[in-house]
Parts: structure tokens; C-alpha cells; sequence
């Protein structure tokens, strides 16, 4: 499973980029807005950090206009995979791009009838966001199994992109499934070293070569 992080914290992704872990980032609007940063500036710089893809969204809702906000993200790396809706419009475009070699996120994707219709336009990834999803009663990791059945029924190439990652469990059960991708915020990717026994074991280990009395330097 390649792991994406989901923020627009340069500092964040620089620390997760040395741990050799991290195949690529996600941001959106609501992210670039936190950052408190200019969007161009910021995927820019995340293009510089990772070599893997950094999606970089539209913001327009009608196909003529995404296809001239994608023309401008495309100019700042190759390493750019351009994120769009999921309506008829960003469909229009994601199709569009992808006949040009251009990679396409296919964003807010709540059923895997529109997973389907994201694969029949040849998106790169979708992204179904299972937090979200959970949060209103509906069951996120159900929603992976559907996609992961109908694109393999398919041989579709679109790769499932598990977005919206509250937790480790999370994380974990799309593993299971067999999901290709899974984006989560810093703290849910730290979170994953996490163990009681981890702990434990290290500080006891400290705790007798303490009384070694010796030092490695």
C-alpha cells in the first residue's frame, strides 16, 4: 500500500519524507486555506520535497474553466496530479486530462457507482472518503470492498485512494482489503509506530544498559 499524507504542512511532509514511508501528498482548499499560504507557493515547494504525486485541486465547477485552472498547476512539476470532483464536469476533465498523460485524482467519492463512472473516465485514483462516509451512518470500509470488487471485476487501473483516514484502524482495514493508496493527516501516519509494548520494551532495554555503566560514544 503506497502511503499519500493529506496536509499542506511543508514542515510535516519534509519529516515524514526522511522516514522513507511516504509515496506522494494530497492537499485541498480547506488545507492550502490552514497553511495560511499562497496555493501556487505551496505546491511548488511539495513538489520539491516528494517525487511521488501531489494532488493539487480545482477549484472551478465547470469544465471549461478546470481545464484552465489544470494548465496553470501542470506548469509547476511534472510530479502534479490534478484532483477534480466528482459531477459530470469534473469527469469531462478528468477524461480530457488523462488522454493527455495527466495524472487525475478524482475527489469526494461516497458510492462505488461513482468509483465506476471515475474508472470509466480513466481517473488515476479515486478517492472515497471513509471518515466522512462513517460520520453519517454509512460504513466507509464497505464502501472499499464494493470498489476493490468492481475494479477487479474490471481490470479497471484506476487506484483506490482511501481518503478522509480518521485512525490507524483505518488504515489497517484498507490494508486488508487490498486498497493501492491511503492518504491520512501526519498525526494518523505517526500514530501507526504507536504500541504499549514498543514503549515498554525500549525502556526496559534503557533501563539495563543504564546499568552497564557504559556509553556507545
Amino acid at each position: 500500500m503506497k502511503f499519500f499524507v493529506d496536509t499542506a504542512d511543508t514542515n510535516e511532509i519534509r519529516d515524514l519524507a526522511a522516514t522513507g514511508l511516504l509515496d506522494g501528498v494530497t492537499t485541498n482548499p480547506s488545507l492550502i486555506h490552514k497553511s495560511g499560504r499562497k496555493f501556487l507557493e505551496v505546491v511548488e515547494e511539495i513538489c520539491g520535497i516528494v517525487d511521488g504525486p501531489v494532488s493539487a485541486e480545482v477549484v472551478a465547477l465547470d469544465h471549461e474553466t478546470m481545464m484552465k485552472e489544470a494548465a496553470v498547476l501542470r506548469k509547476i512539476a511534472d510530479n502534479v496530479c490534478i484532483k477534480v470532483p466528482l459531477t459530470i464536469d469534473g469527469l469531462k476533465t478528468c477524461k480530457a486530462l488523462t488522454g493527455e498523460g495527466v495524472m487525475v485524482n478524482v475527489t469526494l467519492c461516497f458510492s462505488a457507482n461513482q468509483a465506476l463512472l471515475a474508472a470509466k473516465a480513466g481517473a488515476t485514483f479515486i478517492s472515497p472518503f471513509v471518515g466522512r462516509h462513517d460520520d453519517n451512518g454509512f460504513d466507509g470500509m464497505k464502501l472499499i470492498e464494493d470498489i476493490r470488487l468492481i475494479y477487479d471485476n474490471y481490470a479497471f487501473a484506476t487506484e483506490i485512494l482511501v481518503a478522509s483516514v480518521r485512525h490507524p484502524i483505518h488504515v489497517l482495514e484498507s490494508a486488508k482489503i487490498g486498497a493501492d493508496v491511503m492518504t491520512a493527516p501526519p498525526s494518523v501516519i505517526k500514530a501507526l509506530f504507536n504500541h504499549v509494548l514498543t514503549e515498554k520494551g525500549i525502556a526496559g532495554f534503557l533501563a539495563d544498559w543504564e546499568k552497564t555503566g557504559q556509553s556507545v560514544l
